[in-house]
């Protein structure tokens, strides 16, 4: 399962002088489209969901589907939460599999910008999760996606964005120097003077929003200087609406099969174009080769209990599950019973944790310390606690 920390994903690409493409992804014919382009080229890709295309789909069964994608994957995968709107909704995104973040706070004044993502980088460090900050306000022009982000474009500058990575301890920042959301009109003017003079002062991978209608020329401009990250949807969204137009003037009477017909195809062949111009095909054997794995934690608690009757025990159980699930990091919690009265241990939990970070912040985060103090230490004195990682990796049948 070629799933892999984005952090270590995205140096790889910075330090070797090519780009990583994020590319939004809304249904299984984009989830497939996309990693045929990884595939055929060899390329490390990010699976990315963006919280304003929520409403085309839901969250937790395409995340079924991307973790999926990952698990069949032979090349490097990482999956991303885009434009999240709250905190909220970035412990969601870890919950289902997210192994990257960012939560939009670039239309805030900065202090706020800073106070929001500083809150952000705490909760999703003690995941192990990296996270991408924005600075700057990348506007929609024109196009699918382009209403989603009103207003002007505001420049990101190199005194904002020193202290915003020193306040907020962000791992990539996504800057704004003169692309859009959606559709360009007209020649796109870049100012990769600014961009240059950020790269210099931060020494760290950048992101660049909005890189549908550039030339080739400029894309490798944003690569030269410290753009490591490329978020890319509405050219792949004009792709596949092409390929229904398409299908739809051959056949007028055609029914929906044969409407998204060859849909996947077209969304793979823009993507390959772009992993090819951004220099990330071939790239993905090296990726694998210096990114951490990606690997959930099972932390296993076997106990008896002294002092409760057995209905007394699940309702202790169902409190701590409702508690425990909410923690950031936690993707599941099994509780369970023994099958048998005659063994060591009657009573299990399981729980899940998204990364071996979690380990400690869940061991000292406040609702975990209340519960396990106040309801299951006293009873559970005889109790074995260890935490597995799988030493070897699942194969997707």
């Amino acid at each position: 399962m070629p799933l892999v920390d984005m952090k270590d994903m995205l140096q790889h690409a910075w330090a070797n002088g090519y780009a990583v493409g994020a590319f939004d992804v809304v249904n299984l014919d984009f989830i497939s489209g996309v990693m045929d382009a990884a595939e055929e080229t060899g390329a490390p890709v990010i699976l990315s969901l963006a919280e304003s295309h929520f409403e085309y789909f839901d969250f937790a069964l395409l995340m079924a589907a991307v973790e999926t994608a990952a698990m069949r994957a032979t090349v490097p995968v990482a999956i991303h939460l885009d434009h999240g709107e709250s905190m909220a909704s970035a412990v969601e995104a870890i919950r289902r599999g997210c192994n990257g973040v960012m939560v939009d706070a670039s239309d805030r004044p900065l202090a706020q910008n800073i106070e929001i993502t500083r809150e952000l980088v705490n909760m999703a460090h003690g995941c192990g999760v990296p996270v991408e900050g924005e600075l700057g306000y990348v506007p929609g022009v024109e196009g699918e996606d382009a209403a989603r982000h009103p207003g002007e474009i505001r420049y990101t500058t190199v005194e904002e964005a020193l202290r915003y990575v020193s306040e907020t301890a962000v791992d990539f920042l996504a800057v704004s120097v003169g692309t859009v959301h959606g559709r360009m009109r007209g020649t796109p003017q870049l100012d990769i003077t600014r961009l240059a003079e950020i790269n210099a002062a931060l020494n760290m991978p950048l992101v660049i929003h909005g890189g549908t209608g550039l030339d080739d020329a400029q894309f490798h401009a944003l690569i030269e200087n410290g753009v490591a990250k490329i978020n890319y949807y509405t050219a792949l969204s004009d792709a596949a609406a092409q390929q229904v137009r398409q299908n739809c003037e051959a056949d007028a009477a055609a029914g929906f099969t044969s409407q998204v017909k060859d849909v996947p195809a077209a969304i793979r062949a823009e993507a390959a174009r772009c992993m090819k111009l951004w220099g990330a095909a071939g790239r993905g054997a090296e990726v694998l080769a210096c990114a951490a794995p990606w690997a959930p934690v099972e932390h296993l608690i076997i106990y008896n209990v002294s002092g409760l009757d057995r209905r007394g025990v699940h309702d202790m159980a169902l409190e701590g599950k409702r508690i425990l699930a909410a923690i950031p990091g936690v993707r599941e919690v099994f509780i369970g019973e023994s099958l048998r009265d005659g063994d060591r241990y009657r009573y299990t939990w399981l729980v899940r944790f998204c990364h071996p970070a979690v380990i400690e912040s869940y061991r000292h985060h406040p609702d975990h310390v209340d519960f396990a103090d106040r309801l299951f230490r006293p009873v559970a004195g005889d109790r074995i606690s260890i935490d597995y990682t799988e030493i070897l990796p699942r194969v997707e049948a």
